[in-house]
């Protein structure tokens, strides 16, 4: 097997990769929902190459993104649901229909803003449809909240469908009455410890998440961004702790809980 710039040679890889009996045993036992994260996970590096400006990085994440295309697609194929065909047919469609001026026969030239309205009608109908097969009574009913888009990173959705539950006047006037939710969030999550139900551990845990985004809301703040912020405030100070412990001929797994925090504050205090 050699490598390729035909896609027909990636399909082949991951045909062999899922084959039963002579295929990768990892492969063969994931499914769409165990691959999910790593899909999400590539579109974030692609994302993070590109705010490098690294063009080789970004060269080889998006062959990782793609990966997950084809992967999600040979699933599917087994299913006998839709294979890679059928994606790539589907986007094409969808880029023919919502560029006419390009790709229909008319006279005349668009604007710009004429350009944009096309396109989010021509998005509108699509997802009225898409809205239609999945179910029609849904379809019925139109939400405020229907125009949040649901493949959005969570904290960008919740974001998202605070400003539009806000329109309406769905919402508090003051940071610190949510303040005040997270707190009563953190009581929850504190009640469900002493019961020890998991379930509802990681449903409070997310409820507490959604009531911290209405507060970075409130203030201003994007909580991916700040999120980000605090990651590399994190990876920042445990650097120095490792450093710190290096420096005395230790390592991490050698230290005491209370030796690493003292570093980290003192890594704290240093900024």
């Amino acid at each position: 097997m050699t490598p390729s710039r035909d896609i027909s040679r990636l399909l082949e890889i991951m045909a062999m990769l899922r084959t039963p009996g002579s295929g990768c045993p990892w492969d063969l036992e994931q499914n769409f929902a165990t691959i999910a994260p790593y899909t999400i996970e590539e579109a974030y590096e692609v994302a993070d190459a590109i705010a490098r400006g690294d063009l080789d990085d970004l060269r080889d994440e998006l062959g990782d993104l793609l990966l997950q295309v084809v992967f999600h697609a040979r699933m599917a194929e087994e299913q006998h649901a839709f294979s890679f065909g059928d994606v790539v047919e589907a986007i094409t469609r969808k880029m023919i229909r919502r560029h006419p001026l390009v790709f229909a026969d008319r006279n005349g030239r668009l604007t710009p803003s004429d350009v944009k309205g096309a396109w989010d009608r021509i998005k509108a109908e699509e997802k009225a449809e898409r809205a239609a097969r999945r179910s029609p009574d849904a379809a019925a009913h139109k939400s405020l909240l229907s125009s949040v888009k649901a493949g959005q990173p969570a904290l960008t959705r919740a974001m998202e469908l605070q400003r539009k539950a806000s329109s309406v006047g769905f919402d508090w006037n003051d940071p610190r009455a949510v303040l005040h939710k997270i707190r009563e969030e953190a009581d929850e999550i504190e009640a469900a410890l002493d019961r020890g139900d998991a379930e509802e551990l990681a449903e409070e845990t997310g409820d507490l998440l959604f009531a911290l985004v209405n507060l970075a809301r409130h203030v201003g703040a994007d909580p991916e961004h700040a999120l980000r912020g605090t990651n590399t405030k994190f990876e920042r100070r445990f650097a120095y702790i490792e450093r710190a412990l290096a420096a005395q001929g230790r390592s991490l797994e050698n230290a005491s809980l209370k030796e690493m925090d003292a570093l980290w504050n003192e890594a704290k205090g240093k900024e």
